[in-house]
């Protein structure tokens, strides 16, 4: 699969359609078993709070894939994102009810490059605070 949106038709400021990811227990304790990390401030609400955290949090791999999901929605292929880097801000907290949290992610295009390639910086907000900082990836077009 390869990505059909062309670097010519993509200027500086190109926003990418925007996602809102849900977030539940259910969600981390799958997480958990796929990923292998079962750090229990991910799943046990006790041991999070006697650790200072608010809550139980979402896995910080967690979020990113989450985010990046944007991009690679837009671009038609996981491949085309050839970098991809954030720096976790704040966690994403996950209360044990009907709800859970959600995940808020905007991009747009902010630099065209050399050789068809497009950096996109990622914005990802939950419960009002923004949860990635320097987000950024780097996409090959045709």
């Amino acid at each position: 699969m390869a990505t059909t949106i062309s670097y010519a038709e993509v200027e500086v400021g190109t926003e990418l359609p925007a996602q809102t990811f849900p977030v539940t227990r259910a969600t981390l304790v799958q997480y958990a078993g796929a990923s292998g990390d079962f750090n229990p401030i991910h799943w046990n609400e006790k041991f999070a709070v006697e650790v200072g955290l608010p809550d139980v949090i979402a896995h910080g791999m967690f979020t990113m894939a989450e985010a990046i999901r944007v991009v690679t929605d837009w671009a038609g292929d996981p491949a085309a994102v050839v970098e991809y880097g954030v720096r976790f801000t704040k966690p994403v907290v996950v209360p044990n009810d009907d709800k859970g949290a959600e995940i808020a992610v905007s991009a747009k295009v902010a630099a065209k490059l050399d050789d068809n390639r497009v950096r996109v910086d990622l914005t990802a907000m939950s419960a009002g605070q923004k949860v990635l900082g320097m987000a950024r990836a780097v996409v090959q077009l045709v």
